[in-house]
């Protein structure tokens, strides 16, 4: 196929924008050529998802567990890029590197090690893991660090409003600062005081407990700040 010059700086662009974002170029470049689907001209009803629910507390924090309550996460778990496996990397968190990219918002910036992890507080709690379907799904103890925590190591500034995880395996989710400031949000590098498994997350696991399982993101491999959102690159004019 002949692409025009502006379809090709497109493509270029879009190719190292899937690059930066632990994306794959077709992903990001597929979906604006998608034709839209005629839809019906006037509002009708239709079918809502079935979603479990997720229980919270009235200040929308995420209810906290006994130890006594702590258990398995059910089967099955969810890789989304890699055929359901967990991605061919190094599953020993002494072992991690993580990309800390502050574009500019955050003093330190880098590669982030698990001894820049142990020197934070240690910090640890039992909440519940629960996706949108009914599986996986479990009350379980999490040790690692508060992400507040870690964002005042990196000096992130208040300039700094948004923040954009990404997985190992291509996954990634975007958060306002304010939200991973919270007290519940936290890095963590064990479920039930062992390592995490491979199959939920290790080396290192992002936990969002008021939030459905798939924003807790497994295996970090990159983090990112800015004070503007992340959008792709515009297309260029002729």
């Amino acid at each position: 196929m002949k692409l025009s010059r502006r379809q090709a700086i497109h493509v270029s662009c879009t190719t190292l924008a899937g690059l930066s974002l632990g994306r794959r170029p077709t992903e990001l470049y597929a979906r604006p050529q998608q034709s839209a689907q005629a839809g019906p001209d006037a509002l009708v009803d239709t079918v809502v998802r079935n979603i479990a629910p997720l229980p919270l507390l009235p200040d929308g924090s995420a209810p906290e567990h006994s130890s006594a309550e702590a258990g398995p996460i059910s089967e099955p778990t969810l890789w989304r890029y890699t055929g359901g496996e967990p991605p061919a990397i190094d599953f020993d968190y002494r072992n991690l590197k993580v990309k800390v990219d502050g574009r500019r918002t955050a003093k330190r910036t880098g590669t982030l090690r698990f001894a820049d992890l142990e020197a934070l507080p240690e910090h640890s709690q039992i909440t519940l893991l629960q996706c949108g379907a009914p599986n996986p799904r479990g009350v379980v103890k999490w040790t690692g660090v508060r992400f507040a925590d870690l964002a005042d190591l990196l000096e992130v500034q208040s300039f700094a409003h948004y923040c954009r995880i990404v997985a190992s395996d291509g996954y990634w989710i975007e958060e306002g600062i304010e939200t991973m400031r919270h007290p519940q949000v936290m890095l963590a590098w064990k479920l039930n005081d062992e390592p995490l498994p491979p199959k939920h997350g290790a080396p290192l696991r992002l936990v969002m407990p008021f939030r459905y399982g798939a924003r807790s993101l497994k295996a970090v491999q990159e983090i990112y700040f800015t004070a503007t959102s992340f959008p792709l690159p515009a297309l260029p004019a002729d």
